[in-house]
């Protein structure tokens, strides 16, 4: 489904359904204006809107301010009811309308326990830090040894499955189902397969594919998990690029809007104006850009990114994000100051912790592309990890899986209806062959197998599978 079109708005009427969530109302409404000879492109926008309404219905917002707060009784010490009216009027718990009333976002609780230490240092029963602490050292030495050895490489091997969930399993009818693996990237080689389940009926994209995966096409059994096995080898070099050396050209490439995500608002050509107060160096313009991020915008848990009509706006007048929001806004503001951008994502890997995450790429002559990572970074400023911070700018870590090299693009081969994440693929998509099968439906996971550091510094690890 071509997502261009979600840059169309909303009928007024649609709009105030959507808004005060009366989503029954608001398919209903759909339903009707359907029938109606309508523009093509409006008409393609009502239909991207019946899936995203079918997100909303499906608990994206479950919790009344009466089961927030409870929940917070129940976690936090000494909690008192209008601590949650504050931060659902800072912005720091997402909550929505549903049904004419304020609910929470399925993830508000654990966003807090992930960005305030104050709320982390209240838990009645704290929460084990030990494992990140462990990776935040592990990332600092990272940096350690990248800058002293010039470099660094590892070999790595993960598990991913996704498998649907029983009350949406129809076994017996026919399935396709794409797991992301990993793809060819200027880090990344020496991919291979190892299995995958079923071993049969598979497709595997091209090395190159902008968002690659493994295919499976079959019938669904009772109880199946869908898994893929595989090994890379990550390998970069340490880069420190000085504004000095930096050559002011002119580029033809990575430079476009892509509706309806990275769009050339005119609030963003403001914001750019601010952040590059007249700035022509083009290294420099890059780095002011990820100053204003990791300094002005909030890392913060996002509902799904097909609930959000404009992902770098979002983030520029919201000063909130992850990772894949603050990329977005990264590569759009770039693209507009004339430096080359654009995106990488898949999984940040280690024993410590295996998950979802996306960064960016941005390009200035003598250097060519150089990595950016604005989470990281604003998350080792965050903690005073400012050499961590300045890393991030122009390097990444070797704890990656990279298996999408831009946003909003088919797979191979392509699905046939919407998907649980029309921007990213990092978990894996599922689809009967009449209708989709959205986040809520399907179990996922992703295991790192065994990591083997290339410099020596760490022993192979493994995990149980």
């Amino acid at each position: 489904m071509n997502l261009t079109y979600q840059s169309v708005p909303l009928p007024e009427a649609l709009q105030k359904l959507r808004t005060v969530g009366d989503f029954a109302s608001a398919n209903q409404l759909i339903a009707t204006l359907l029938k109606k000879d309508l523009p093509h492109a409006l008409r393609r926008r009502l239909e991207i809107e019946t899936h995203i309404l079918d997100i909303l219905v499906h608990d994206e917002y479950p919790y009344s301010v009466d089961t927030a707060r409870q929940l917070m009784r129940e976690q936090i010490r000494d909690f008192a009811p209008e601590e949650l009216d504050a931060l659902k009027a800072d912005g720091e718990a997402d909550w929505a309308f549903v049904g004419g009333k304020p609910h929470f976002h399925r993830r508000f609780f654990d966003n807090l326990l992930k960005t305030r230490d104050d709320y982390r240092k209240r838990l009645l029963t704290p929460e084990l830090n030990e494992r990140s602490d462990k990776r935040k050292e592990q990332l600092d030495r990272n940096v350690d040894v990248m800058r002293k050895n010039g470099g660094r490489n590892a070999e790595l091997r993960l598990r991913a499955s996704v498998q649907v969930k029983k009350a949406f399993e129809e076994a017996g009818r026919r399935v396709l189902v794409h797991l992301p693996i990993p793809r060819a990237a200027r880090q990344t080689s020496k991919i291979a397969l190892l299995g995958t389940s079923p071993a049969s009926k598979i497709s595997v994209a091209p090395l190159d594919a902008e968002q690659r995966t493994v295919c499976f096409e079959t019938t669904l059994t009772p109880d199946h998990v869908f898994w893929v096995e595989y090994a890379y080898c990550n390998q970069l070099e340490f880069v420190s690029p000085q504004p000095a050396a930096a050559k002011p050209e002119v580029y033809d490439f990575c430079l476009e809007e892509e509706a309806p995500h990275i769009r050339f608002t005119p609030y963003l050509r403001f914001l750019l104006e601010e952040i590059l107060d007249g700035e022509t160096n083009p290294l420099k313009k890059a780095r002011r850009i990820y100053d204003f991020i990791t300094h002005k915008v909030r890392y913060s848990f996002m509902p799904e990114y097909a609930l959000i009509g404009n992902i770098a706006e979002y983030a520029a007048v919201n000063l909130k994000g992850d990772c894949g929001v603050q990329a977005i806004l990264f590569i759009t503001l770039c693209r507009m100051a004339g430096v080359p951008a654009r995106w990488q994502s898949g999984l940040s890997v280690s024993e410590f912790s295996t998950g979802c995450h996306d960064w960016a790429e941005f390009y200035v002559e003598p250097w060519g592309w150089l990595f950016a990572d604005p989470s990281f970074g604003g998350g080792a400023l965050r903690s005073g990890a400012l050499d961590r911070w300045n890393y991030y700018f122009g390097n990444l870590d070797v704890f990656r899986m990279a298996a999408n090299s831009a946003i909003c693009v088919e797979f191979i081969p392509p699905k046939q209806h919407f998907r649980a994440d029309p921007v990213d693929n990092q978990t894996g998509e599922v689809e009967y062959e009449n209708h989709p099968l959205l986040s809520y439906a399907l179990e996922t996971s992703q295991t790192l197998v065994s990591f083997k550091d290339g410099a020596g510094v760490e022993t192979e690890v493994k995990q149980k599978v």
